[in-house]
């Protein structure tokens, strides 16, 4: 995402990137010593690796924040692309809380022991709205004059306590903002963090041969030139 392929895009949509690359920069610059004990990002790829080792084969991210939905695909394809090789890695989800709560809260809080979340806090959103005055008929007059950033973290707070104690892992990973800076920092930790994975399950986390397969497959069953032969063969294969 930091490449020319990632930066010119998010220039053509008006997003600064050049704060996007000090912040990518300080990043690089803070993750750079191997004192593990001091270095947050070498500590959040370790505690993935042990978690898979217990049997915690997916990861579920999961933000309260609305803005941060496509980030969370993103970090779907980096992981899930990067280190799901040989039959090893991680499979990554997201959800985006509380929405979500209400589809995966009771899965996550007493299904199969089989995920743990990363939480990423994302403390001081882009915008908040205050609940107004209303009618009290619907039990929520409570929540007036509350702001809507102050309830997605008491219903953060309230669900990491839940799913602690229904014994589900949970790694919380703190962002002061959603900005051009901390977005490139963000980028630049969980690229590095990925890389590391792939090394600790000695993985290529650099290549994508299994993206190659259904790319090849897929040009061949549209006709792409140079793939006729291997498009007859898939045809045969599959009765057509």
């Amino acid at each position: 995402m930091l490449t020319a392929v990632g930066l010119l895009p998010m220039a053509v949509a008006g997003i600064n990137i050049d704060e996007v690359l000090r912040g990518a920069t300080a990043a690089m610059h803070e993750f750079d010593f191997p004192d593990i004990s001091k270095n947050q990002c070498y500590r959040y790829a370790a505690a993935r690796r042990l978690l898979g080792d217990q049997g915690r084969n997916i990861e579920l991210f999961v933000s309260y924040q609305p803005s941060f939905a496509m980030m969370g695909e993103w970090l779907k394809q980096l992981f899930g692309e990067s280190e799901g090789k040989e039959k090893k890695g991680l499979f990554p989800a997201y959800v985006g809380f509380s929405t979500d709560l209400h589809s995966m809260g009771q899965f996550v809080q007493e299904g199969s022991p089989i995920l743990f979340e990363t939480v990423i806090d994302i403390e001081n959103g882009q915008r908040d709205i205050t609940v107004p005055t209303g009618d009290e008929g619907d039990g929520l007059g409570f929540l007036t004059g509350r702001s809507l950033s102050e309830i997605n973290r008491k219903a953060m707070i309230g669900t990491l306590l839940a799913h602690n104690e229904g014994g589900v892992p949970n790694l919380i990973l703190k962002l002061a903002c959603i900005d051009c800076f901390h977005f490139g920092y963000m980028v630049y930790f969980f690229e590095k963090a990925c890389a590391i994975g792939g090394y600790l399950l000695s993985v290529n986390p650099f290549d994508q041969p299994g993206v190659e397969n259904y790319k090849r497959n897929m040009f061949a069953l549209l006709g792409k030139p140079g793939y006729e032969e291997l498009g007859e063969t898939l045809l045969d294969k599959l009765g057509l």
